[in-house]
This record gives C-alpha cells, sequence and structure tokens, in this order.
C-alpha cells in the first residue's frame, strides 16, 4: 500500500494486491509528477478464499476477482492522481498504469495534516528528496481512497493494518494459519512487492532499498505492509 514518489504508490497499492507478486515500473519527474505501470496477479490459494467469500455473498465466479475498472475508479478520484488505467488480463490478475500530478498530495486524507509523502526538490544533485512512511495511522487513511471491495478483502484477511490491531508478522501468519490453513499463511509469507522507480539524476542515496545509476529499485515483502509491526520508512535523493 516513504521512499521514491512512486514507491508510496507502490506501498499503497501493495494494499490492494495484498497477495501477490506484483511488479511496479515508475518514472519520477522534477515537480512532483510520476508515471507508473503495473503488473499484478493473485496467488491460487488467494484466489481461492476470495472465490469462497464472494460464493458466500451469492456472487458469480464469472466476474473478476478483482475489478479493475471499478479500483481505478476510485484512485481516480484521490487527491494527487491525474489518471487511472486498470484492466484486467484475467479474473484474477490486472494490468494498469497510473500518473500521479502531485506527489505531496497523493491518497492524503481531506483537511489531514498528515503527508504520506514528502518531497524536496532541488537543483543540484543529491538534494532532491523523497520520503514516505507509512503507520497504522496513516494506513486506514489511504485504504478509505481504494475501493470498499479491496477494503473487504483485506479485513477477510484479517490485515492488522486495516483493522487497526497491533501484531508481530509471526503472529499475524500463525492467527492465518489457523484459520484458513497454512498454505495461505505461506502464500503471504512469500509475496513480495517489487519496484524500479527512475529519476532525473543519479541516484545518491536510498533507504529501504538499492540503488542502480538512476533508478532505485525495492523488494519490499508484503506480509510487512499487511501488519505494520514497525512503521515503514523509506528514502530516495538524487
Amino acid at each position: 500500500m516513504g521512499f521514491t514518489k512512486t514507491i508510496w504508490l507502490v506501498l499503497s497499492l501493495s494494499l490492494v494486491f495484498f497477495s501477490c507478486s506484483a511488479g511496479i515500473n515508475g518514472e519520477f519527474q522534477e515537480g512532483g509528477t510520476v508515471n507508473i505501470s503495473i503488473k499484478t496477479a493473485l496467488e491460487p490459494r488467494t484466489i481461492s478464499l476470495i472465490r469462497s467469500l464472494r460464493g458466500f455473498m451469492g456472487e458469480t465466479d464469472n466476474t473478476p476477482i478483482l475489478d479493475g475498472q471499478s479500483i481505478g475508479q476510485s484512485m481516480a478520484a484521490s487527491p494527487g492522481v491525474r489518471a487511472v488505467s486498470f484492466k484486467n488480463t484475467s479474473t484474477s490478475a490486472l494490468d494498469g498504469t497510473v500518473s500521479i500530478s502531485k506527489v505531496d498530495d497523493f491518497l492524503s486524507a481531506d483537511g489531514s495534516k498528515t503527508r504520506l509523502i514528502s518531497y524536496t526538490e532541488g537543483r543540484e544533485a543529491g538534494t532532491s528528496s523523497i520520503i514516505i512512511s507509512l503507520d497504522k495511522e496513516s494506513a486506514p487513511e489511504i485504504i478509505a481512497h481504494l475501493s470498499s471491495e479491496v477494503e473487504d478483502y483485506l479485513s477477510a484477511l484479517m490485515a492488522p493494518a486495516v483493522l487497526g490491531e497491533s501484531s508481530t508478522r509471526q503472529e499475524y501468519l500463525a492467527l492465518i494459519t489457523a484459520v484458513y490453513g497454512r498454505p495461505l499463511a505461506d502464500e503471504i509469507a512469500a509475496a513480495r512487492l517489487k519496484a524500479s522507480i527512475g529519476f532525473p539524476r543519479p541516484v545518491t542515496t536510498v533507504r529501504g532499498g538499492n540503488a542502480a545509476g538512476k533508478r532505485a529499485e525495492f523488494d519490499i515483502p508484503i506480509v510487512d505492509i499487511l501488519v505494520l509491526e514497525q512503521p515503514l520508512c523509506y528514502e530516495v535523493a538524487w
């Protein structure tokens, strides 16, 4: 569900793609605009769980498990978003693009003084930076800008970040094992969010990832975002 401007999008979208391995590529431009492309697919155990939940609610199996159009419409109304386009490549996979016009405002709550993303622009090497932070207080603000469908699924997975509860990774995975079985817990534990973000100048500093020329690379366990045992903080300077 900070770091590079786009990395916060990475974090927030990871809340959408809660039990999958997602790939995100983005390009950041001075001034606070970010363009991102996303490819993701849910894993088999997660698909089975969602189908069971939907069947219990009387929904049919032939509709997308995650509705790309619905999620796109919800995000398009969020602060800082210029354009969103998601399409279903299957009932359990999505491709999409997100264009952020003002990264400082991205997914911020109306009237809130809390900024999920802090951006500083400089003219010299190493003076532009972005910091993104996610904790148990800010996570519900992000969920509020995503679709109700996503919130329902995350609640069904008992994600502490969504329910406002305190838990360790081990405790959360043990709970998933007890309720849904070890295969789903193992699937969630293995899910990763991998992101590669390009910047106008070579990256000089990365916290929470690695630098490769003008790109910052991140490999984030999704369970860390679902649990938020510790606040997550990422930073990139260029």
